[in-house]
């Protein structure tokens, strides 16, 4: 199946419409630190780190800017980005739904100005409904394709499949065990972990980091599965579970060269040498599964084929029923 012109201009559309929403919010943190290096330093978890106004982002939503502008880019370029339209209405679901009591919570309220949290609690809306939209467009746009001229969805290949399965079922299985560490270690801390709270400073704009790694660990486990038989939507479900996997381990990557964890290794506690290597594995992870499935994969082989009028007994030159001359191929040739 693929997307009719008015889906994919509606879906290009929408994810420009979520895409300025980040946007807006990255230029209000930027403004509200002396340097970009600031936000960075914050984002890493810099104990030095003291921006002049509290951020209301966090590397997820700079995850999420590349996600929207990829999806509508594929949009605008390709009839079959379907799914990928579909991932980024189901992430963005997912992730933006906290933003309906944390903007209007009292911890938010001790932080964050009644203005801006009535503007985040706006761009909540906002984005919900688009990302809503997005999921109705890519169902509801898509048709068969007309002949063989027309591309289908691709499939990612077999080595793909199997690296994206082991190192994404890999990653989603390392989230979940820290998040049981988590609630062994700090007991405290739950539900706010998961729904927010004055217990935690948290970003105005994204959710608590709970929830927020239940979504990774999903959305890692499902496109891991769907990679293994090599569905045509592993592709941008994979990448987009690869790009919100990266942040944290490029971010704790810096965090780690910034207070010379490497340089004591051998003289952290277990924990911290699991947590050191943890985000090693993240970025590495994150990083060959984004390789692996950006090449294009194989033609979706459920594609429609079209017949030859029965009457003439050819079909876009090749003799049908096998009287002679060799088979038709399997796949037509370039250019067709």
């Amino acid at each position: 199946m693929i997307l009719t012109r008015g889906a994919r201009v509606t879906g290009a559309v929408l994810c420009a419409v979520l895409a300025v929403i980040v946007a807006g919010w990255l230029v209000r943190d930027l403004g509200a630190v002396d340097d970009p290096a600031e936000l960075w330093r914050y984002w890493a978890g810099y104990a030095e780190a003291r921006p002049k106004l509290m951020p209301a982002t966090s590397p997820v939503d700079a995850a999420m800017l590349v996600v929207y502008v990829v999806a509508g880019v594929a949009a605008l370029r390709s009839s079959v980005a379907a799914a990928a339209l579909a991932a980024a209405g189901v992430t963005t679901l997912a992730l933006r739904v906290p933003g309906l009591w944390n903007a209007v919570g009292s911890g938010a309220a001790a932080r964050f100005p009644d203005e801006l949290r009535t503007r985040a609690l706006i761009c909540t809306f906002v984005a919900l409904a688009a990302a809503i939209a997005l999921l109705v467009t890519a169902g509801a746009g898509r048709r068969p394709p007309r002949d063989f001229s027309e591309r289908t969805p691709s499939r990612p290949g077999r080595g793909a499949a199997v690296v994206s399965f082991l190192l994404l079922g890999a990653s989603a299985a390392v989230v979940i065990a820290w998040e049981v560490r988590q609630a062994v270690k700090y007991p405290s801390l739950y539900p706010d972990w998961y729904m927010g709270g004055d217990s935690l400073a948290l970003p105005l704009t994204d959710p608590p980091p709970g929830w927020s790694s239940a979504v990774v660990a999903f959305l890692c486990l499902f496109a891991g599965i769907s990679a293994l038989p090599r569905a045509a939507h592993a592709r941008p479900f994979g990448m987009t579970a690869a790009a919100l996997l990266l942040p944290g381990g490029i971010l704790g990557i810096a965090r780690t060269l910034h207070y010379e964890m490497l340089g004591h290794f051998g003289q952290l506690p277990t924990e911290g040498q699991l947590t050191v290597l943890t985000w090693f594995f993240e970025t590495l992870a994150a990083v060959v599964v984004l390789l692996a499935l950006a090449r294009r994969g194989f033609a979706d082989n459920n594609a429609p084929t079209l017949t030859a009028p029965q009457d003439q007994g050819y079909g876009y030159g090749y003799p049908q029923g096998g009287a002679f001359g060799p088979p038709p191929p399997s796949e037509p040739p370039p250019g067709w």
